[in-house]
């Protein structure tokens, strides 16, 4: 037994295995209780908000992630693929986020200012008074703020693959917001003080993690205009993408809140808060598999090998997750409360969805990593044709129209991509 013990410790390959087990279950650990929390907080919400509350908050938190996504515009992109180049240097790593942090701040600006108006209407349309309205808006400005900084400093840590400190921060952030959520939420039913009680937590956290990337950074550097122009020149290829991306990647909601009902609206944000599920590999995703394919030496048969290997890995998860939703949806619906029940194709479809939208952030991810941005013409042409082709089909003023309709309009993107990543890696002119 000691012999083969012995034999296996002095295999090659057996100091990566151990350290991707300790990186892996560290990380995993800590995402069970970030997004196990982070569930529980969406139920608490989910079963103690009138309908019509959890329709307006629905719809606050999807014009949040519009807002930080025109924040964006691939500036997070342009900093992790910069920011790969110098990781291991703290000077040209904090010019580099320097830089990034301060195109960001002036992005957000442009943000406000186009996401607010179409917000304010939305939720006037969904039969909020314009004093609800306000508070709603108000409410989403903690949370705002966090998401201008925290992409991008979490970027720093990912890199040098600090996992504990950020998944420590993760958790303390998470566990706030629940028991902020539980103490408010059960004297006040009201959706900005739910959204409150998840912003304001994030604004501890993002302090947090400003002391964590800064002990990697030399905080003292200041923007400069050669890295500002790389990082640009990464956000003209993108905005396009990323504006569209603001209105088909939330499509459904759109359409819902213009040409649906207030219980379906809330019914596709309350069946929704199961895909938390899939979001904990994300995460673990987008913290150890990104980074290291980002710093992947150039080699067409490993990059593509490695490519086959997560594509395969995406959807043998991806079939797991719609298999156990499928079988246990009664008890899923019953964790959501009476207001939901006898949803169950509509749960099992949301899922399917989920899962696809899955592999498409994975393949954006590791696209966007290395530089490598679909051209927007040909994305934004594709993903119209799919929208156009799809309202064709299906009766989307139905929730269970909406939903085979974003099944298809998702399903084309993530092709486009995982396609995308395959041309990347074999392009003539790419070795």
């Amino acid at each position: 037994m000691k012999e083969k013990l012995t034999k296996i410790k002095q295999h090659p390959k057996y100091d990566t295995i151990l350290n991707w087990g300790k990186l892996i279950s560290i990380t995993g650990g800590a995402q069970v209780i970030v997004q196990a929390v982070s569930f529980f907080s969406g139920i608490l919400i989910i079963r103690l908000l009138p309908l019509h509350e959890y329709a307006l908050y629905t719809l606050a938190n999807t014009m949040l992630g519009t807002m930080t996504v025109l924040a964006d515009g691939g500036i997070s992109t342009g900093v992790i693929s910069q920011g790969a180049k110098v990781w291991d240097d703290k000077k040209k790593l904090g010019v580099v986020l320097a830089t990034g942090l301060d195109l960001r701040r002036k992005f957000a600006i442009g943000s406000l200012l186009i996401a607010s108006p179409v917000l304010i209407y939305l939720l006037l349309h969904n039969d909020a008074s314009w004093l609800v309205t306000l508070l709603i808006v108000t409410s989403l400005i903690p949370a705002f703020f966090a998401a201008l900084s925290d992409t991008l400093l979490e970027i720093v840590p990912k890199l040098h693959q600090d996992i504990l400190p950020l998944q420590k921060n993760q958790i303390e952030v998470g566990v706030a917001r629940l028991l902020l959520t539980a103490i408010t939420i059960f004297i006040f039913p009201w959706t900005f003080i739910a959204i409150l009680a998840s912003g304001l937590p994030r604004l501890y956290g993002n302090i947090k993690l400003k002391k964590i990337a800064f002990s990697r950074i030399d905080s003292t550097q200041k923007p400069n205009a050669l890295v500002r122009n790389e990082i640009l020149s990464v956000v003209k290829r993108m905005m396009p993408e990323a504006i569209f991306f603001c209105l088909s990647g939330q499509i459904t909601i759109w359409i819902v809140s213009l040409l649906g009902t207030v219980s379906s609206l809330a019914s596709i944000g309350a069946i929704g808060r199961f895909g938390v599920v899939l979001n904990f590999f994300v995460v673990i995703f987008s913290t150890l598999i990104v980074p290291r394919f980002a710093k992947l030496t150039i080699n067409k048969s490993s990059l593509n090998n490695t490519i086959l290997i997560i594509l395969a890995g995406c959807i043998a998860l991806m079939v797991f997750v719609i298999a156990m939703t499928s079988i246990f949806s009664n008890e899923l619906l019953w964790i959501l409360g009476k207001k939901y029940k006898n949803l169950n194709h509509e749960l099992v479809l949301s899922i399917i969805c989920s899962g696809i939208s899955f592999v498409q952030v994975c393949f954006f991810g590791l696209n966007n990593s290395r530089g490598w941005v679909i051209n927007p013409i040909l994305y934004i042409s594709v993903t119209i044709l799919s929208i156009i082709s799809s309202v064709m089909v299906f009766d989307v003023s139905t929730l269970v129209g909406i939903l085979y309709f974003n099944i298809a309009v998702t399903s084309v993107q993530a092709i486009l991509l995982v396609f995308y990543s395959f041309y990347r890696v074999n392009l003539n002119d790419y070795m």
